[in-house]
């Protein structure tokens, strides 16, 4: 059912040993021509492979697409398909850039229609996100955030090993890769002042997510199980969360993140199907107490994905601040799609659904720099002799991830986020 992760294929592109993208991933995105359109594109190695132009030729006739469905601005009306026609579209895209197969191959008078340097084009938005949740899934992180602003002996809120607990986010700012956002402005209330102050955060932080896009449809009412919930999520990204600690410390109470997590979110530009990840599925951490039958799930529902958080300060070299893994996840996408369901709560094809800042359990594998630098006191040192308690201006965040076993590599490629001087005092550098 799902031969395109057949670690022996190989494809007649040439495709590096370390490559994100080999033949046995084929993600989907959408891709800016040189002539300006959007078309959904898939890719192999460093080429990405215009699935209009492909169409056009007839190499996927039969299917069942009209080649116009990929001269699109967003990847929605092809989920809309369903993950049979989508999977027959990466089966039959793998066999025609087989090593063996000549159809395409033996014919570089239109390889330059199909097939374009991923360093040539822009990457767009893959999907229309409708809505977007962002859940609070590591074990690890809520319990060093609860160290860190509440009672250590208690640090979990009671509810939190009894449900995935999220929040309705702003799908608005949701932005790919390459976005440069300003740093943003909101009250603060600083520990020893009486009032509150206007101006830019001071805190501006990183948060390490990996996001599910849903890729079906049900109606009000209707609650996904466990065991369904993979049938309704296309694929995944990588996600920067981005948040505004002291923004978001005088704001949360009593209805939670606002200003402080709206102003610039950003994903990675490639969807990553279930399909590609099957190899490197993994058991989550055990969950106890028992959770309620409607969480209960049987089988696999985590992924062994390698992630990497790089800061890299203006005119400098790139630092690695944090080497995580989705894994860690207490709580699973298929228990986070349930949960959001359960009352009865309709999705639509191409939300979001992230799964809160992700962190293991060491210093070096915490996913946001509140963690990292400790809420301040443990500042990280930068080759350049400068420190870094949050982002600064002119930081530029990059995320990796990727899955890796003795047979086969598959990658998220990345996301790459540039932290601007916020809007006002446009000459005033934040250093914290």
């Amino acid at each position: 059912m799902n031969k395109v992760i057949d670690p022996s294929l190989k494809s007649w592109i040439e495709v590096n040993q370390d490559s994100d993208f080999p033949i046995q991933n084929i993600p989907f995105g959408i891709f800016k021509t040189p002539g300006g359109d959007s078309r959904a594109a898939t890719r192999i190695g460093d080429k990405v492979i215009d699935l209009y132009s492909l169409a056009l030729h007839g190499f996927l006739d039969g299917l069942g697409f009209h080649p116009d469905l990929f001269k699109c601005e967003t990847l929605n009306a092809v989920i809309a398909s369903g993950k049979t026609a989508c999977r027959a579209l990466r089966t039959r895209i793998a066999g025609i850039f087989e090593q063996s197969n000549p159809l395409l191959r033996d014919h570089p008078e239109i390889h330059g229609e199909i097939l374009f340097l991923a360093e040539t084009i822009q990457m767009l938005m893959p999907v229309k996100v409708g809505d977007y949740t962002d859940f609070y899934s590591s074990i690890e992180h809520a319990t060093n955030v609860g160290i860190m602003f509440r009672d250590p002996a208690n640090a979990l809120l009671p509810n939190w090993k009894h449900m995935p607990v999220g929040y309705h986010g702003r799908s608005s700012s949701i932005v790919v890769s390459g976005a440069e956002i300003h740093r943003p402005k909101g009250q603060t209330k600083p520990d020893n002042a009486e009032l509150p102050e206007f101006g830019p955060s001071r805190q501006v932080d990183f948060e390490l997510e990996v996001a599910f896009i849903t890729g079906r449809q049900p109606d009000l009412g209707t609650s996904v199980t466990t065991a369904e919930a993979e049938d309704h999520i296309f694929g995944l990204v990588l996600f920067n969360d981005l948040s505004a600690r002291d923004i978001q410390k005088w704001e949360y109470v009593p209805l939670g993140p606002f200003l402080a997590k709206n102003f610039g979110s950003v994903i990675s530009p490639w969807i990553i199907t279930l399909d590609a990840l099957e190899p490197f599925r993994v058991s989550g951490p055990k969950q106890e107490p028992a959770v309620l039958p409607y969480l209960q799930f049987d089988g696999d529902h985590n992924f062994d994905v390698q992630l990497d958080v790089l800061i890299q300060p203006e005119n400098q070299r790139e630092q690695l601040v944090c080497h995580s893994n989705y894994k860690y996840m207490y709580w699973n996408l298929a228990q986070q799609l349930a949960h959001q369901t359960v009352n009865g709560c309709n999705i639509n094809i191409g939300d979001m659904y992230g799964s809160g800042t992700i962190s293991g359990t060491t210093s070096d594998s915490f996913g946001s720099m509140l963690e990292i630098a400790w809420k301040g006191t443990k500042p990280v040192k930068f080759p350049d002799g400068t420190e870094r308690k949050f982002i600064h201006d002119n930081d530029t965040i990059i995320m990796r991830g990727y899955c890796k076993n003795e047979n086969l590599r598959i990658g998220f490629g990345e996301v790459v986020t540039k932290i601007l001087p916020a809007t006002i005092h446009q000459s005033r550098i934040i250093n914290q």
